[in-house]
Protein backbone atom coordinates (compact mmCIF):
# COMPACT_ATOMS: atom_id res chain seq x y z
CA UNK A 1 0.00 0.00 0.00
CA UNK A 2 3.13 2.13 0.78
CA UNK A 3 4.53 1.77 -2.30
CA UNK A 4 1.56 2.08 -4.32
CA UNK A 5 0.82 5.84 -2.54
CA UNK A 6 4.66 6.39 -3.92
CA UNK A 7 4.09 5.42 -7.54
CA UNK A 8 0.43 7.26 -7.68
CA UNK A 9 2.31 10.27 -6.36
CA UNK A 10 5.07 9.90 -8.91
CA UNK A 11 2.67 9.49 -11.57
CA UNK A 12 0.98 12.77 -10.44
CA UNK A 13 4.29 14.79 -10.06
CA UNK A 14 5.56 17.93 -12.31
CA UNK A 15 8.89 16.06 -12.58
CA UNK A 16 9.05 13.49 -15.76
CA UNK A 17 11.55 11.41 -14.41
CA UNK A 18 9.46 10.48 -11.34
CA UNK A 19 6.53 10.09 -13.71
CA UNK A 20 8.58 7.75 -16.50
CA UNK A 21 9.95 4.84 -13.78
CA UNK A 22 6.06 5.06 -11.75
CA UNK A 23 4.85 4.68 -15.69
CA UNK A 24 7.74 1.88 -16.27
CA UNK A 25 7.33 0.31 -12.85
CA UNK A 26 3.29 -0.07 -13.71
CA UNK A 27 3.88 -1.16 -17.04
CA UNK A 28 6.42 -3.55 -16.13
CA UNK A 29 4.21 -5.60 -13.34
CA UNK A 30 0.87 -5.41 -14.42
CA UNK A 31 2.32 -6.62 -17.80
CA UNK A 32 4.31 -9.89 -16.90
CA UNK A 33 2.30 -12.74 -15.21
CA UNK A 34 2.18 -12.97 -11.61
CA UNK A 35 3.63 -16.58 -11.59
CA UNK A 36 6.71 -15.51 -13.70
CA UNK A 37 7.70 -12.84 -11.35
CA UNK A 38 7.26 -15.24 -8.33
CA UNK A 39 9.78 -17.88 -9.92
CA UNK A 40 12.06 -15.51 -10.55
CA UNK A 41 12.22 -14.36 -7.19
CA UNK A 42 12.03 -17.37 -5.75
CA UNK A 43 15.07 -18.55 -8.11
CA UNK A 44 17.09 -15.58 -6.79
CA UNK A 45 19.40 -16.69 -4.57
CA UNK A 46 20.44 -19.08 -7.95
CA UNK A 47 20.44 -16.10 -10.03
CA UNK A 48 22.15 -13.88 -7.93
CA UNK A 49 24.29 -16.12 -5.69
CA UNK A 50 26.29 -13.06 -3.76
CA UNK A 51 25.51 -9.43 -3.19
CA UNK A 52 27.91 -6.68 -3.05
CA UNK A 53 29.06 -3.26 -2.65
CA UNK A 54 32.30 -2.64 -3.91
CA UNK A 55 33.73 -0.59 -7.03
CA UNK A 56 32.32 -1.60 -10.03
CA UNK A 57 35.23 -3.38 -12.72
CA UNK A 58 37.16 -4.06 -9.78
CA UNK A 59 37.62 -7.08 -6.93
CA UNK A 60 37.38 -4.33 -4.56
CA UNK A 61 34.05 -5.26 -1.88
CA UNK A 62 33.37 -3.45 0.89
CA UNK A 63 30.47 -5.59 1.99
CA UNK A 64 28.80 -8.68 0.56
CA UNK A 65 26.90 -11.55 1.54
CA UNK A 66 25.18 -14.95 0.22
CA UNK A 67 21.97 -13.89 -1.53
CA UNK A 68 20.11 -16.97 0.01
CA UNK A 69 20.92 -15.89 3.42
CA UNK A 70 18.30 -12.01 2.49
CA UNK A 71 16.23 -13.50 -0.10
CA UNK A 72 14.55 -16.30 1.84
CA UNK A 73 11.52 -18.44 0.77
CA UNK A 74 9.11 -16.22 3.12
CA UNK A 75 11.08 -12.62 1.50
CA UNK A 76 11.01 -14.07 -1.81
CA UNK A 77 7.17 -14.29 -1.68
CA UNK A 78 6.61 -11.06 0.09
CA UNK A 79 8.21 -9.18 -2.48
CA UNK A 80 7.01 -11.05 -5.49
CA UNK A 81 3.68 -10.39 -4.69
CA UNK A 82 3.84 -6.67 -3.19
CA UNK A 83 5.56 -5.45 -6.26
CA UNK A 84 2.95 -7.31 -8.21
CA UNK A 85 0.84 -5.63 -6.34
CA UNK A 86 1.44 -2.01 -5.86
CA UNK A 87 1.71 -1.57 -9.40
CA UNK A 88 -2.25 -2.24 -9.84
CA UNK A 89 -3.11 -0.60 -5.97
CA UNK A 90 -1.13 2.27 -7.53
CA UNK A 91 -3.69 3.11 -9.87
CA UNK A 92 -6.52 2.10 -7.49
CA UNK A 93 -4.42 5.44 -5.54
CA UNK A 94 -4.30 7.61 -8.21
CA UNK A 95 -8.09 7.75 -9.05
CA UNK A 96 -9.21 8.09 -5.99
CA UNK A 97 -6.58 11.00 -5.68
CA UNK A 98 -8.33 12.55 -8.87
CA UNK A 99 -11.50 12.08 -7.30
CA UNK A 100 -10.91 14.59 -4.55
CA UNK A 101 -12.65 18.15 -5.89
CA UNK A 102 -10.33 20.50 -6.43
CA UNK A 103 -11.41 23.34 -4.90
CA UNK A 104 -10.66 21.28 -1.17
CA UNK A 105 -6.92 21.69 -3.02
CA UNK A 106 -6.99 25.06 -3.72
CA UNK A 107 -8.42 25.97 -0.51
CA UNK A 108 -5.71 23.96 1.63
CA UNK A 109 -3.10 26.33 -0.77
CA UNK A 110 -5.20 29.20 0.28
CA UNK A 111 -4.26 28.16 4.35
CA UNK A 112 -0.54 28.04 3.84
CA UNK A 113 -0.80 23.75 2.95
CA UNK A 114 2.82 22.76 2.14
CA UNK A 115 2.21 19.84 -0.55
CA UNK A 116 3.01 16.77 1.72
CA UNK A 117 0.94 18.46 4.82
CA UNK A 118 -2.12 18.91 2.31
CA UNK A 119 -1.91 15.34 0.50
CA UNK A 120 -1.56 13.90 4.64
CA UNK A 121 -4.77 16.49 6.19
CA UNK A 122 -6.91 16.87 2.82
CA UNK A 123 -6.37 14.76 0.22
CA UNK A 124 -5.60 11.15 1.49
CA UNK A 125 -8.37 10.89 4.28
CA UNK A 126 -11.21 12.32 1.30
CA UNK A 127 -9.52 9.92 -0.92
CA UNK A 128 -9.90 6.81 1.31
CA UNK A 129 -13.45 6.78 0.84
CA UNK A 130 -13.01 5.86 -3.11
CA UNK A 131 -9.98 3.65 -2.36
CA UNK A 132 -10.71 1.33 0.23
CA UNK A 133 -13.43 -0.68 -1.39
CA UNK A 134 -11.47 -1.84 -4.08
CA UNK A 135 -8.51 -1.90 -2.25
CA UNK A 136 -10.40 -4.20 -0.05
CA UNK A 137 -11.46 -6.52 -3.39
CA UNK A 138 -7.20 -6.20 -4.43
CA UNK A 139 -6.27 -7.47 -0.90
CA UNK A 140 -8.75 -10.55 -0.85
CA UNK A 141 -7.46 -11.26 -4.52
CA UNK A 142 -3.80 -11.25 -3.42
CA UNK A 143 -4.76 -13.28 -0.64
CA UNK A 144 -6.15 -16.25 -2.96
CA UNK A 145 -2.72 -15.39 -5.23
CA UNK A 146 -0.39 -16.56 -2.52
CA UNK A 147 -1.52 -20.03 -3.41
CA UNK A 148 0.76 -19.28 -6.79
CA UNK A 149 3.67 -19.61 -4.49
CA UNK A 150 3.90 -23.40 -4.48
CA UNK A 151 4.94 -23.10 -8.11
CA UNK A 152 8.76 -22.36 -6.61
CA UNK A 153 10.34 -23.21 -3.39
CA UNK A 154 8.40 -22.36 -0.66
CA UNK A 155 7.16 -24.48 2.22
CA UNK A 156 5.06 -22.03 3.85
CA UNK A 157 2.16 -21.38 1.59
CA UNK A 158 -1.18 -22.76 3.09
CA UNK A 159 -2.30 -24.44 -0.35
CA UNK A 160 1.26 -26.02 -0.76
CA UNK A 161 1.18 -27.19 3.08
CA UNK A 162 -2.12 -28.84 2.64
CA UNK A 163 -1.43 -30.47 -0.65
CA UNK A 164 2.41 -32.09 1.29
CA UNK A 165 0.00 -33.16 3.80
CA UNK A 166 -2.70 -34.96 1.47
CA UNK A 167 0.64 -36.62 -0.51
CA UNK A 168 1.14 -38.62 2.67
CA UNK A 169 -2.23 -39.15 3.78
CA UNK A 170 -4.02 -40.03 0.33
CA UNK A 171 -6.98 -37.68 1.14
CA UNK A 172 -6.62 -34.52 -1.22
CA UNK A 173 -10.24 -33.80 -1.19
CA UNK A 174 -10.65 -33.50 2.46
CA UNK A 175 -7.39 -31.57 2.71
CA UNK A 176 -8.67 -29.45 0.31
CA UNK A 177 -11.78 -28.39 1.89
CA UNK A 178 -9.70 -27.53 4.58
CA UNK A 179 -7.32 -24.92 2.81
CA UNK A 180 -11.03 -23.59 1.49
CA UNK A 181 -12.34 -23.00 5.14
CA UNK A 182 -9.09 -21.41 5.64
CA UNK A 183 -8.94 -19.07 2.91
CA UNK A 184 -13.02 -18.46 3.80
CA UNK A 185 -11.67 -17.66 7.19
CA UNK A 186 -8.85 -14.96 6.76
CA UNK A 187 -11.16 -13.68 3.42
CA UNK A 188 -13.89 -13.07 5.84
CA UNK A 189 -11.74 -11.26 8.70
CA UNK A 190 -10.41 -8.89 5.95
CA UNK A 191 -14.37 -8.04 4.38
CA UNK A 192 -14.98 -7.30 8.15
CA UNK A 193 -12.00 -4.84 8.57
CA UNK A 194 -12.67 -3.19 4.73
CA UNK A 195 -16.24 -2.54 6.37
CA UNK A 196 -14.94 -1.13 9.03
CA UNK A 197 -12.52 1.48 7.53
CA UNK A 198 -15.19 2.31 4.55
CA UNK A 199 -17.24 3.62 7.70
CA UNK A 200 -14.24 4.99 9.37
CA UNK A 201 -13.19 7.37 6.10
CA UNK A 202 -16.85 7.86 4.96
CA UNK A 203 -18.32 9.46 7.90
CA UNK A 204 -19.87 12.82 7.12
CA UNK A 205 -20.30 11.66 3.57
CA UNK A 206 -23.31 9.67 4.47
CA UNK A 207 -25.44 13.50 5.99
CA UNK A 208 -23.96 14.82 2.90
CA UNK A 209 -25.99 12.67 0.25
Amino acid sequence: IVLAVVLAMMRKSVNPVLRGVSWFFIWFFRGTPVYTQLVFWGMFAVLVPKISVGIPFTSVEFWSVDSNVIMTSLTAAVVGLSLNEAAYLSEIVRAGLEAVDSGQVEAAQALGMGRSLMMRRVVLPQAMRIIVPPLGNETIGMLKTTSLVLAVPFTLELQFATNAIANRIYKPIPLLLVASIWYLVITSVLMVLQSMLEKHFGKGFEARD
